[in-house]
Parts: structure tokens; sequence; C-alpha cells
């Protein structure tokens, strides 16, 4: 079987934030590559750069120096505008706190994000793929951490992106409401061979991946195919 082609390439990157007449560098000289229809899970500590990277692969940020590449679009190279259909048309979003409307129902957080794509599922369909359907009427002051997140998911995916991107989906959350977490993103990735790139600090979440990457000090200090894939629902921390 043939392996499966990146969905997207960075080459070089850097990233220096410029703090008054102080440099920061959080990225040094960075090659990834992300393959189409995989789960990759990058870990690493707290300031190692996992959030920054998010930022730019989500086109959120632009690197100080090389190039990301979508398929074979040069993201870095878009203008303001190209990035923002970047974002609204190819990248799903999901946080560790979740970003919900609080006045609007899980049906009506979801159409948010369907009201701006081009070719979305309903809601309804997005909610069911997350096990949500009977819980599409209520506000999140009315859903547990774990329902709210899955709702988040539902959002992300229903405007069907080609890249799903995770920051710390399950860091709000204790073992047993993770682990369905997990399990929804597992089955989006197998139902709809979305592609899912998850940052984390937990490695025990690096389980469920097809590829783990292990990110140090600003640098890939490991890239390689995890050999020893399990379900989520052996995923213990």
């Amino acid at each position: 079987m043939n392996a499966p082609d990146p969905i997207l390439r960075l080459r070089d990157i850097s990233k220096i934030y410029h703090m008054g007449d102080v440099d920061v560098p959080v990225l040094h000289d960075v090659d990834l590559s992300v393959l189409e229809g995989q789960i990759t899970v990058i870990v690493g500590p707290s300031g190692s750069g996992k959030s920054t990277l998010l930022n730019l692969i989500g086109g959120l940020d632009r690197p100080s120096h090389g190039q990301i590449f979508f398929r074979d679009q040069e993201v870095n190279a878009y203008s303001e505008r190209q990035l923002t259909e970047y974002r609204r048309e190819k990248i799903g979003f999901i946080f560790q706190f979740y970003n919900l409307v609080p006045t609007l129902t899980a049906t009506e957080n979801v159409v948010v994000a369907t009201e701006i794509a081009r070719d979305p599922m309903s809601p309804e369909a997005a909610l069911e793929l997350v096990h949500l359907e009977d819980r599409s009427g209520h506000f999140p002051s009315q859903l547990s951490g774990g329902e709210q997140q899955r709702v988040a998911i539902s959002r992300a995916i229903a405007k069907r992106p080609d890249l799903l991107l995770c920051d710390e989906p399950t860091g709000a959350l204790d073992l047993d409401t993770g682990r369905l977490v997990l399990r929804a993103l597992v089955n989006l990735n197998q139902r709809l061979k979305t592609t899912i790139l998850i940052i984390t600090h937990n490695v025990a979440i690096a389980g469920i991946a097809d590829r783990l990457v292990r990110l140090g000090s600003g640098t890939i200090a490991e890239d390689r195919p995890n050999e020893t894939q399990i379900a989520p629902e052996e995923v213990t921390w």
C-alpha cells in the first residue's frame, strides 16, 4: 500500500517574538510533514513551542523564517484575505476551553460555523457524529465539560475542514471524559478521513496517533510512526 501524501509541509520554520528590545526565539528550523488522513500527535512540555506551531499551521500567525505548504500552496505567502479564506475553508480549530457561545444552544453553536462555510454538513448531522443529537437544544451551562468539548468538535467538523487542529483537547477533562472526546476524534478520522493534528503535554494521548512528534525547546526531537496504536478506551493517565 502506498503511503499517504503530505497535506501539510513545514520547511525550516523559525519563530522569534520581539519583546521590546529583546528577541525571544520560540521555534528553530522546524521541518515537519503531516500525512493526509492520519492522526498526528505533537507532544512536549509547556514552553516547547507547541501552541506557536499550531498557530502558524492554522494561519493565525506567520513564521519569522521558512515556508509552510498546505498541499502545494505556500500559506505564509498568503495575503490577509487569503489567510482568512484558508482558516474558514480548510482548517477546523478545537481549543482546550471550548469557546462556546453561552447564550446559544448546542445546535446554534454549530450553526455559527455552518453559516460561513461553503459546503457544510447540517448541524444535526454534525452533532450526531459526536453522539450529542439528544442534547442539541441544551445550552453550554446545561452540558458537562466533555459534552461541551464534543459540541466544539461538532462545530469544527461541520464545515468539513481538510485539517482539524486540536490544542490540548482533553486538558480540562478527567480521564473518562477525555476518553470520550478522543473516541469522538478517532471516529471522525475513521468515518470522514479527516486529517487531525493534536498538540498536548499529555504523552498518553499519543497512543491513539498514527504518528508521534516530540517537540522540545522549539525543535523536533522525535518524529516517528506509532507502531503500538491503541483505542481511546485504553488510554490512561
